[in-house]
């Protein structure tokens, strides 16, 4: 008796907790989908579902807007005259979707558009190590590096022995890891950058000491480098043999970055020194960060797009959104996540059907196999509205590309996905620039050929596949 009445008691207490989290889930106005699906998971894996809730699911991020506002407030104080809205933008391209979407993108507080004085394609891993390394070498004053993952390997030691020399001839070196992407980097990994005098930091760490919700779900996924304040990087390229053809011969993985000088390398600095209060409550504030370039002349004009859980304009969603839309003629679109919310399948479908043609290239066993299934249940209907599907390698296609007419280019740490859209910290950079767009459209036609065209399973696919990865889209608005 007394253990039915305990069963009661308990299944009682279980339906008030679940009716507790379906009231804080609609009040925080999540998506339909994501809704229903976190409600589904806790209905369906009650214990399981209860711990994956409890660690990724909330979305309170209260203390760390503010900690970010005090960060932005510091900085706008030290880089008044960086943030100045200049009303002109002379030589800025002077068409419909370039201009609407320099706009946009200002309004939903990225600033304006800066004029680079160049900037290279990085498109292998070794490539970009290599123009990593000579730049680090090269700097005099600070490198500030902020990356995902940095791995212990032989590229991760390499770079990590360069930082230590660096730090050694009296360059101000600052080092920010994710603590989750990064955790095979380890303090003792770190610590000969530290003795010599450099600084390392961590993203959001987690501790089972002080564990909180928060604290997993919130990554920053960005890859910057900034040496200086006159060259950078930024794209999808980590600190790993992964990337490294000399490591990995065939198999590394497939990537695009990309290396700037000019004036968005300010726009980059802001957004690192941002994400270094935010980790380690100091403000190394100092006018050699943000030095006056000299005058050259103006190379193609670029916008440095950050988005994150702080702030609820997600800029790269509507980058996106906005670029699909807005084309006439042709999208590319390179990712290695695709798991599109329903606004950008939309989107991707009424361009289709408009007549623009639509290409997405991502791979075809990405490293998550629940990811790789869901990104496959989206493709046929995509396709049947026109949509043209390839699935590259192996090997691991890490890419983050889209090009739109041939005219505007965005490469950067975003996958096409809920995770890198809602709650990762990400950076992008477009490119207003046919150039460089063209080229990056003809390296994605040569991605083309390691590829295979996605043709519509049919009766083909087994009930096995099918239910698989209509079970893995269920959980889309959680990846």
């Amino acid at each position: 008796m007394i253990a039915e009445h305990l069963t009661a008691l308990l299944s009682l207490a279980w339906l008030l907790w679940i009716a507790l989290v379906a009231v804080g889930l609609i009040l925080e106005r999540r998506s339909p989908a994501a809704t229903l699906a976190w409600l589904l998971a806790l209905l369906f894996m009650p214990y399981f579902g209860f711990l994956v809730y409890l660690l990724f699911g909330p979305r309170r991020l209260r203390r760390r807007r503010l900690r970010y506002g005090r960060a932005r407030d510091r900085l706008i104080q030290s880089t008044h005259r960086l943030r100045q809205h200049r009303p002109a933008l002379p030589g800025f391209p002077n068409t419909d979707l370039e201009r609407q979407l320099a706009r946009l993108l200002e309004r939903v507080g990225q600033g304006p558009p800066m004029s680079a004085t160049a900037v290279a394609l990085l498109e292998t891993g070794d490539e970009c190590f290599a123009a990593l390394e000579t730049a680090i070498a090269a700097a005099t004053h600070h490198v500030h590096l902020e990356y995902y993952l940095w791995q212990p390997d032989r590229v991760g030691t390499r770079l990590r022995d360069l930082l230590v020399e660096k730090a050694r001839a009296g360059v101000r070196v600052r080092l920010l890891l994710d603590s989750i992407g990064s955790d095979r980097a380890n303090r003792r990994f770190l610590r000969p950058v530290r003795d010599a005098g450099g600084e390392t930091a961590w993203f959001n760490p987690i501790s089972l000491r002080r564990l909180r919700p928060n604290h997993v779900n919130f990554r920053t996924h960005r890859k910057i480098v900034v040496c200086d304040g006159r060259v950078g990087f930024t794209g999808g390229i980590n600190v790993s043999d992964e990337h490294s053809g000399a490591r990995r011969g065939p198999d590394a993985w497939r990537d695009t970055h990309l290396r700037i000088e000019g004036e968005p390398i300010h726009r980059l600095q802001f957004i690192f020194l941002e994400d270094w209060y935010f980790a380690t409550d100091q403000a190394p504030f100092e006018p050699e960060f943000f030095p006056t370039l000299p005058e050259q002349p103006a190379g193609p004009w670029l916008h440095v797009v950050e988005s994150g859980p702080d702030n609820d304009h997600h800029a790269i969603a509507k980058l996106f959104f906005a670029a699909i839309v807005g084309a006439q003629r042709r999208i590319l679109l390179a990712t290695p996540y695709f798991v599109p919310n329903e606004a950008l399948t939309e989107a991707l479908i009424t361009a289709a059907l408009r007549g623009v043609e639509v290409r997405v290239l991502a791979p075809q066993r990405s490293d998550s196999r629940l990811v790789t299934a869901a990104a496959r249940s989206y493709y046929d209907e995509l396709v049947r509205a026109g949509v043209t599907i390839h699935e590259y390698g192996p090997p691991m296609l890490h890419a983050k590309l889209l090009v739109v007419d041939e005219r505007i280019a965005a490469v950067g740490s975003a996958n096409f996905d809920n995770r890198s859209l809602t709650l990762n910290f990400e950076a992008m950079a477009v490119l207003y620039d046919a150039g460089l767009a063209t080229r990056l459209s003809r390296s994605f036609e040569a991605d083309l050929r390691l590829a295979r065209r996605y043709v519509k399973p049919g009766r083909r696919a087994t009930l096995g596949q099918r239910l698989g990865e209509a079970t893995a889209r269920l959980l889309s608005p959680l990846l």
